[in-house]
């Protein structure tokens, strides 16, 4: 039983590692009473944080038990989906790339030192 987290592709670093974490947050307080959610939190609650581009992104909005996340700091754009914790997913689910920031990240700068 696993929550999945997808973080839109064009999501900086910074504001995905919070998205991330309030997804979360914001999924299982929207879904605590469900059954598979009790289910989940009652061991050992894994999450799966996966990166979405616009596809992904719109199919999973549109799953039973997703959570929208928005970011004012980004002009209100939708940065997250959480999806509730359940048995069995969607083969594109479970095929979603995982999060390892974002698309077009910049190169590492130079330490200064």
């Amino acid at each position: 039983m696993k929550m999945y987290l997808l973080i839109h592709e064009e999501v900086p670093l910074g504001y995905a590692v919070l998205a991330a974490a309030h997804a979360s947050l914001a999924c299982y307080l929207q879904h605590s009473e469900h059954p598979d959610v009790k289910e989940w939190v009652s061991g050992r609650f894994d999450k799966v944080v996966c990166r979405a581009d616009d596809l992904a992104f719109e199919r999973a909005k549109a799953l039973e038990g997703s959570v929208v996340l928005t970011e004012s700091g980004l002009d209100g754009r939708e940065v997250a989906v959480a999806l509730r914790p359940r048995q069995e997913w969607p083969k594109w689910v479970r095929f979603l790339p995982l999060y390892k920031g974002p698309r077009s990240a910049p190169p590492s700068a130079p330490n200064p030192s």
